[in-house]
């Protein structure tokens, strides 16, 4: 049986949301990011046609468009809107894959006996933006990689179709950056030695592939060939991350117990990158030697870096430690989550903080996570 994939994306989402809320915002350009050193998170269409991207510095997005209109953002309102629209979908799939906070997949593999998938999709979309108000866009064809390289083709609340015979003729003439695993370092790598157009690279030989790039080689071979056997995963929310210590010796030696506290803090915000998802709650547990334990939470703007949550913790320790006692455990926890691709908390952070992090990532993803990390979280040597 043939597979149908359908991906699905909500257009300019962090910029819709808004003007659900504001219409005076509606045909002018809108960027959603925040601070002067800040980075754009989400931009309009009408943005869009200034140069201004996602990721840029707000300062360069204002040089291209002067004009444009600020707004800081409020990712627990998009998380909202985000809900709903997972819940309309999810009634009407059999199977379903939430990959971002605005990006879903769906499989329909033999749904066409019984009412065409095409057109049972365009039934969907139609449902969430009447039912939301929100624009979406969604191709469908046999695998993920084809149906979100299509989706893009299609914007702005595009629909379109790739049936399997014509996958090949779709993808040939495309830049290879519209492969989801080609980033920035190897599109130039892949460029210099001629190869920019999927056919090319869909006709390098699969070995020669793999001495340039490594491992992925292969890989990218089969996704510009409109291969891809991944499935789709169905969806479940997970609801926190938590780590917890239990002392050797029950113990008071604050330093240590604020060092842990900081491992612990950039561990699990490097898992919430990895796992795309943002926290908006930070809890904190402490057990004392007679068993006692307390904890205490703080509500923040969502985020994943590491020097905000490892912040917020401490300072919940400082609160919360409140008896000269010896301490048995430490836990920390971070709930209130929501998935999405932003990795940083890009209403706040600097491009050179993001640059920083997303290089420490790439860095702990080659070596393993505790190839590197802030200085505050590792145990110093003794003697």
């Amino acid at each position: 049986m043939e597979r149908a994939i359908v991906h699905m994306d909500l257009d300019t989402f962090f910029v819709s949301c808004e003007r659900l809320q504001e219409s005076k915002l509606n045909g002018i350009p809108v960027i959603i990011g925040g601070g002067d050193r800040g980075v754009v998170a989400s931009c309009s269409y009408e943005a869009r046609y200034f140069g201004v991207r996602s990721a840029m510095p707000i300062k360069m997005a204002l040089k291209l468009c002067p004009d444009a209109k600020i707004i800081r953002g409020d990712y627990e309102r998009y998380s909202k809107f985000s809900k709903e629209v997972t819940e309309i979908i999810q009634e009407k799939v059999p199977v379903l894959e939430k990959a971002s906070i605005d990006e879903f997949y769906m499989d329909l593999s033999g749904m066409d006996q019984f009412f065409g998938c095409y057109q049972w999709t365009k039934e969907i979309a139609e449902s969430v933006t009447k039912n939301t108000g929100l624009p979406i866009s969604f191709a469908l064809s046999t695998n993920k990689t084809v149906s979100k390289i299509g989706t893009g083709e299609s914007k702005p609340v595009g629909r379109f179709e790739i049936p399997a015979k014509n996958i090949n003729s779709f993808l040939n003439p495309l830049s290879i950056r519209k492969i989801p695993m080609v980033g920035e370092v190897t599109f130039q790598l892949l460029s210099r030695v001629g190869i920019r157009k999927i056919q090319t690279l869909a006709e390098m030989p699969v070995l020669v592939l793999q001495q340039m790039i490594g491992k992925n080689g292969a890989e990218l071979w089969k996704k510009a060939n409109g291969i891809d056997l991944n499935p789709v995963i169905p969806y479940s929310e997970r609801k926190s991350l938590s780590k917890e210590h239990t002392f050797t010796n029950d113990t008071m030696d604050i330093f240590e117990i604020k060092r842990l506290i900081s491992e612990m803090a950039e561990s699990l915000a490097y898992q919430l990158r990895q796992e795309k998802w943002l926290t908006s709650t930070v809890v904190l547990k402490i057990r004392y030697a007679n068993f006692d334990t307390e904890t205490k939470q703080m509500k923040i703007s969502y985020t994943s870096i590491d020097h905000t949550l490892a912040r917020v913790a401490l300072d919940l320790f400082e609160k919360l430690y409140t008896r000269r006692m010896r301490l048995r455990l430490v836990g920390l926890r971070f709930t209130n989550l929501v998935h999405g691709t932003y990795q940083m908390n890009l209403f706040e952070d600097s491009e050179e903080l993001m640059n920083l992090y997303q290089a420490m990532d790439r860095m702990k993803n080659r070596f393993g996570k505790n190839a590197l990390g802030r200085a505050s979280g590792f145990e110093l040597a003794s003697g």
